[in-house]
């Protein structure tokens, strides 16, 4: 999908400030009702946890415990699934759903699926969410609703005040009382106000703390219910594995139709006019000549076609004279013209060259075949440890990463390499694409 670079409109201003907003904010409410809803549900899980984990170890003496534990770990993952979307609802708070439970290749039955889930860290760390939670939920429960509701009793205490001597035959809240008979009461107009500053103070605190309390359960969803970074990076690099492995298929192939169409054939119609003028060669001299020289016309042009092919698979020239030069050539080829600069301290690795030389090399054809641009540029440079490639041009614009598109392939192409295609072209134009590409030199 084309991307278009607007300018970041301003947060709109409040006139009324945050710690004012802050007891009657919708976060704040769903927030508070998330640590509510943090108890009964933390207790249900401490107890399936423990229940069945302790059930399962004592029964490990016979095979019974191993169905047990599985149970255990498969429904703490189940508990783990209503905690995310939970999160989701109140907290606002998008986790990605952790990686499933998958028996070896070739294996499958409980068996499997047991030791799938054995295996899994994702789900151990389910259980210790289930195990850690409940502590937790316990203390933010009891904080948030003591806060919640003491503050707003004696923010609001002004209000009903008056229900103390008239229906409870006492002159206001108790604060103190002894056996001695001895009490202390809040009934003076200024000890009611007091009493009503201090509750404002702390409807106005309560917010902050329920919103800490609340961060300290993303923490815990995020890093115990989420997927860990290392199954993530396994489960990219399986899925960038497959691309390059399709990637190279369609290469392969676009090789071989290449040579069965072009150079083959041409060297088997080459042969077979060699044959005839073989054959004319007594007969009539001037006509196997003549035949002759357009076999020799046809090897320059299977010559120029095997040349192209093989500049297509790497050209000699990146890898004599590196990037710079190679794409400065690859420019001159393209029908319109671009400027090329290619700023880098080193030459990158060599895969990375390639990779970088081709993504140019397909963008000029863009530009070739669909701008109707009247001159383009190419920028590479250096940040960091990235190879960072430029490619625009004065053209029509609309171009898409859409599925099914040649950018769509190209951004495919660079992710299997940890790479990053940014397309920023509005109808009308200008087009910019961006590439971005790791060093590893």
């Amino acid at each position: 999908m084309a991307m278009n670079y607007r300018p970041a409109t301003a947060p709109r201003a409040h006139r009324v400030p945050a710690v004012l907003r802050a007891p009657l904010e919708g976060r704040t409410w769903r927030e508070f009702l998330y640590l509510l809803l943090s108890l009964p549900l933390s207790v249900i899980g401490f107890a399936f946890a423990i229940t069945m984990t302790t059930a399962g170890v004592g029964l490990l003496i016979t095979f019974l415990g191993v169905p047990v534990l599985a149970g255990a770990l498969a429904g703490a993952r189940a508990l783990g699934a209503v905690e995310r979307a939970r999160a989701r609802g109140l907290l606002r708070l998008e986790v990605a759903e952790p990686e499933p439970v998958r028996p070896g290749k070739g294996r499958s039955g409980p068996m499997a699926w047991m030791t799938a889930l054995f295996k899994s860290g994702t789900s151990w760390r389910h259980l210790l969410y289930a195990l850690v939670h409940m502590p937790w939920a316990i203390t933010a429960f009891c904080v948030s609703l003591t806060l919640w509701a003491l503050g707003w009793l004696l923010f609001l205490y002004p209000l009903y005040a008056w229900l103390y001597p008239t229906y409870w035959g006492q002159p206001g809240m108790q604060l103190y009382g002894d056996s001695d008979g001895f009490a202390l009461y809040v009934d003076s107009p200024f000890e009611i106000a007091v009493t009503s500053a201090v509750g404002l103070v702390v409807v106005l605190a309560t917010p902050w703390v329920v919103r800490g309390m609340a961060y300290v359960d993303r923490m815990l969803v995020t890093g115990l219910l989420g997927p860990s970074r290392l199954a993530t990076r396994v489960w990219e690099l399986e899925e960038d594995r497959g691309v390059v492995v399709d990637t190279a298929a369609a290469d392969l192939r676009r090789i071989e139709r290449d040579l069965h169409d072009g150079a083959q054939a041409r060297l088997v119609a080459l042969a077979m006019d060699l044959g005839l003028a073989k054959e004319k060669l007594e007969e009539d001299p001037e006509a196997a000549a003549r035949m002759v020289d357009e076999a020799h016309g046809e090897v320059k042009l299977a010559l120029q076609e095997l040349r192209d092919l093989a500049r297509g698979i790497h050209p000699a020239i990146l890898t004599d004279r590196g990037l710079g030069p190679a794409l400065s050539a690859l420019a001159a080829r393209c029908t319109v013209p671009v400027t090329v600069e290619v700023d880098l301290p080193t030459r990158p690795a060599a895969a990375i060259e390639g990779i970088a030389y081709f993504t140019v090399s397909e963008l000029l054809q863009n530009i070739s075949k669909h701008s109707r641009a009247r001159s383009g540029r190419v920028d590479v440079w250096c940040s960091g440890q990235r190879v960072m490639l430029q490619v625009s041009d004065d053209g029509q614009g609309g171009a898409s990463t859409e599925a099914g598109s040649g950018l769509a392939g190209l951004a495919e192409r660079l992710d299997s390499v940890d790479g990053l295609l940014v397309v920023a072209s509005p109808v009308g134009g200008p087009t910019t694409v961006t590439a971005e590409l790791p060093w590893r030199g």
